[in-house]
């Protein structure tokens, strides 16, 4: 097993678990910290003092290295910023923007930076920018997604051959299989999301857990690409825009139908039928609820078991 990410983190394991909207609060981070890789608060659904309370929280459930993540297109970035700067927080996962904008700065502050690519393209910018390490996301990815539709197993030999800086694969990847297969690719670590979106210490609701676990192949699609591609699952909600879009809609219309806080609504209250239920096709794979432990362990078992017998 490469130790490039290990090192760069100063983790046990090459595993980095998703900053996810509504989910990834301070007690996931914490325990998948705790349990030997790395945690990220998800900042994208946090107002600032709310993500402020989540660090000071973290820091007092480990005493591990944990990051944040922060999609580059919040109203309040700046404040956020400022937030991980006081705070101290030793590592920021950027993305959705560009990474010329805060990464020499963050670099600057002593932080280490790692920005999320879904194509050759944006790695090679990425890499321009000065980021530590890149995450490669493929088209199986839960939530918001590349537009390019590129999967995960094709990026990630593609900007392996492009960039020298360590690649973080992501997306449909949720077992110690998956992450043995994208190291062989030429990963040097995996970022799992929806498996760890289905564990005891996430902030999702139950109604949104038990939908990952009964999630079947097929059962999520990417959509809405006129406004920012989002893989979901098939709900009523999905249903009412694939109607929408038989009426030829213009983007203010799509903006019309999605309203507010549709996510918050769907991963966070849980109303599975009228929320934006965000997974990745490997849901398909999760059929229980564990503990952060349990799911790293389980991984890091199965890796090694796998790696035997090849």
């Amino acid at each position: 097993m490469t130790q490039t990410i290990s090192k760069l983190f100063n983790i046990t394991y090459p595993i980095v678990q998703g900053g996810m909207v509504w989910v990834s609060g301070y007690k996931l981070a914490s325990a998948v910290s705790n349990a030997g890789g790395l945690g990220l608060i998800g900042a994208g659904s946090m107002y600032p003092d709310v993500l402020q309370e989540h660090i000071k929280k973290c820091k007092k459930a480990t005493d591990k290295p944990f990051g944040v993540n922060v999609p580059m297109l919040y109203p309040d970035i700046e404040k956020i910023i400022d937030i991980i700067i006081s705070e101290k927080v030793k590592i920021v996962f950027t993305s959705a923007g560009n990474p010329k904008t805060w990464t020499p700065f963050l670099k600057e502050k002593g932080i280490t930076v790692v920005h999320v690519v879904s194509s050759v393209k944006f790695a090679l910018k990425a890499e321009a920018a000065g980021v530590d390490a890149i995450v490669c996301e493929g088209f199986e990815a839960g939530g918001h997604n590349g537009r390019e539709e590129t999967t995960t197993f094709t990026l990630i030999p593609m900007v392996k051959q492009q960039v020298k800086i360590p690649i973080i694969a992501a997306g449909g990847i949720a077992s110690g299989r998956g992450m043995l297969a994208a190291m062989a690719l030429g990963a040097d670590g995996v970022q799992i999301g929806s498996r760890f979106a289905a564990t005891k210490e996430s902030s999702a609701h139950q109604n949104f857990k038990q939908t990952i676990i009964d999630v079947k192949d097929g059962d999520t699609l990417l959509t809405l690409k006129e406004l920012t591609p989002v893989r979901l699952v098939k709900n009523k909600f999905y249903t009412e825009v694939q109607e929408l879009y038989k009426q030829n809609p213009t983007t203010e219309d799509l903006k019309e139908l999605l309203g507010r806080a549709r996510a918050k609504k769907g991963i966070f209250e849980g109303d599975v039928e009228n929320g934006e239920l965000e997974i990745g096709q490997i849901a398909g794979l999760i059929n229980e609820i564990k503990s952060a432990k349990e799911v790293i362990t389980d991984i890091i078992t199965e890796y090694n078991t796998v790696k035997k017998t090849l």
